[in-house]
């Protein structure tokens, strides 16, 4: 297949199963094996294998279907077609913007392809807090073999942007070690657009590889359609109900007569991503007698600091993250002050203008800046210690899902630090000026002015800018009814009928860019799932 061919026009035209939107109005009524709600990374990888499995499968996608010929780099497009609210949504309180998408193919079509696989202390936490000894190194290696062959993910050989070269030129200053990140690409144009969509189809997201795998063989696709809610009865799911939306999102039976689709399957599987698995859950009324639905949510907190060099940097060219450091986790325990991971996030104008803090002339300044700025991103690890126990999904008066997060002083110290670790690689790269993202921080030229009015700030939400991109938790797996919302097969502990397979099962955040995580654990609950159904063994091949 040539990398400009439209695989999904092609598979439209071949006969694919797909209603929604622009492709006609989903049957009222549907009989299948089961039911996926979402697109995404474990929805995706689910949809292969049970299809390879014989079952008529249904996906249900709350987004768009959109494909290379749609994806044109253009930031105004992009935003508003393939993320949740517009690549605007917030936490209840707004001190945390979050990116997830909102599209087939979910977060996989628009992520930066960075791909690690689930760190060995964060396994080894889960073990011994989760009663999780099966989720190993050794146990799930195969998975994640399995993952990256179907995938192709790799270590990226081509040399770094001198967006990614800063951050492993500052950091050898500094004797801090930084290595490669692999993506998950193939005939890669190293463009750097690859939140706005790949226009070539060499990301292999789901929208290009499992989904349209699934659609060859006869499954279904929705598209469009949000799933209200679950009906459930004697503990089990009996159907699925769901309804169409507009582009943007909105309910599209207001103002008219609303047309449900009902599904009804022999099993079924939310993967939604964290914060809308929880959220239908919430809206279903599901049990949960211990109170752990929605609650453990995680975010990796993420804040930056934004440098200019008086070399060109041009952030939007070239493959987006290459390059990281996992020095700043390996500093303290797991359990101890917060750690963080360091890698070089790709800026566009929209992007960065929505960023960077101050106004008027100050943000005039700096936007003159953008071929020559430079931002670093620190991933902050939540989860592993009693003063970081993340948020809490809940839903608003119209149903919708939001997620209260607190940002907490065990937190916000770790926010610091990362700060000046961060500025301290950028001047020891040869940064003329840097600009901690803060709205009282001011472009500080040298370290030790830097340093001291770091040291100086109220690290507060609203002032400390904060957004992240990995959302996690929320119905998480454990080996006993009281700690977790599903089995560690991936079942939900009070309905046999229903399994969770994204995200949201996991009990901690990862401490790494998630999908590879989810790939990787998400591949191993549906073969089990497969099995249990089927009595067929498969791989992900």
């Amino acid at each position: 297949m040539s990398q400009l061919q439209d695989p999904i026009r092609d598979g439209l035209q071949r006969g694919w199963k797909v209603f929604g939107g622009a492709l006609g109005p989903a049957p009222e009524k549907i009989v299948c094996d089961v039911a996926i709600v979402g697109s995404g990374a474990g929805a995706g990888i689910t949809a292969e294998l049970l299809t390879r499995a014989g079952l008529h499968v249904v996906v249900i996608e709350e987004g768009p279907l959109k494909s290379s010929s749609d994806f044109n780099q253009k930031e105004s497009e992009a935003y508003p077609q393939l993320y949740q609210e517009s690549a605007a949504r917030k936490t209840e309180d707004k001190a945390i913007n979050i990116l997830q998408g909102r599209c087939v193919g979910g977060s996989t079509t628009v992520n930066w392809t960075s791909s690690f696989r689930t760190p060995a202390p964060t396994l080894n936490f889960w073990k011994t807090h989760f009663d999780l000894p099966d989720y190993s190194v050794d146990a799930l290696a195969p998975y994640f073999e399995q993952a990256e062959r179907r995938l192709n993910i790799l270590p990226w050989l081509t040399p770094p942007n001198e967006n990614n070269d800063l951050l492993r030129r500052g950091a050898a200053k500094l004797n801090i070690q930084a290595a490669a990140i692999s993506r998950n690409v193939k005939g890669c144009w190293n463009l750097g657009s690859c939140g706005l969509g790949c226009p070539t189809n060499a990301k292999q997201s789901m929208l290009v590889t499992t989904i349209p795998a699934a659609l060859d063989l006869g499954a279904q696709l929705l598209t469009e359609m949000w799933v209200e809610k679950f009906e459930l009865a004697n503990g089990k799911v009996s159907a699925l109900y769901c309804q169409s939306v507009m582009p943007n999102g909105a309910l599209a039976h207001i103002g008219r007569a609303k047309v449900a689709t009902k599904i009804i399957a022999k099993h079924y599987v939310l993967a939604g991503g964290a914060i809308n698995s929880p959220a239908v859950l919430l809206r279903s009324g599901a049990p949960d007698p211990h109170g752990v639905l929605g609650a453990r949510t995680f975010l990796h907190p993420v804040v930056m600091s934004s440098a200019v060099f008086s070399q060109k940097v041009e952030a939007w060219n070239g493959a987006p993250q290459t390059i990281y450091t996992d020095h700043f986790l390996d500093t303290h325990a797991i359990d101890g002050p917060i750690g963080y991971k360091l890698e070089a996030p790709p800026l566009h104008p929209v992007i960065f203008a929505s960023t960077v803090p101050g106004m008027g002339r100050s943000q005039r300044d700096l936007l003159k800046t953008f071929p020559h700025n430079h931002t670093l991103l620190a991933l902050l690890r939540d989860g592993f210690h009693e003063k970081s126990p993340g948020g809490q999904v809940k839903l608003r008066g119209d149903g919708s899902a939001v997620l209260a997060y607190p940002l907490t002083d065990f937190v916000m110290d770790g926010a610091r630090r990362a700060l000046l670790s961060m500025m301290e690689i950028q001047f020891a790269a040869g940064a003329r000026q840097v600009l901690p993202l803060h709205e009282m921080a001011e472009p500080y030229t040298t370290w030790r002015q830097a340093r001291d009015a770091v040291n100086a700030l109220p690290m507060k939400p609203m002032l400390t800018k904060v957004v992240s991109a990995h959302v996690m938790g929320g119905c998480g797996l454990a080996g006993q009814e009281k700690t977790g919302v599903v089995r560690p097969d991936g079942v939900h502990w009070q309905l046999e009928n229903l399994s969770i397979h994204d995200g949201s099962v996991f009990p901690t955040s990862i401490g790494a860019n998630p999908q590879l995580s989810i790939y990787g654990v998400v591949n191993r609950l549906a073969q089990g799932l497969a099995k249990k159904l089927t009595g067929r063994e498969l791989v992900l091949a």
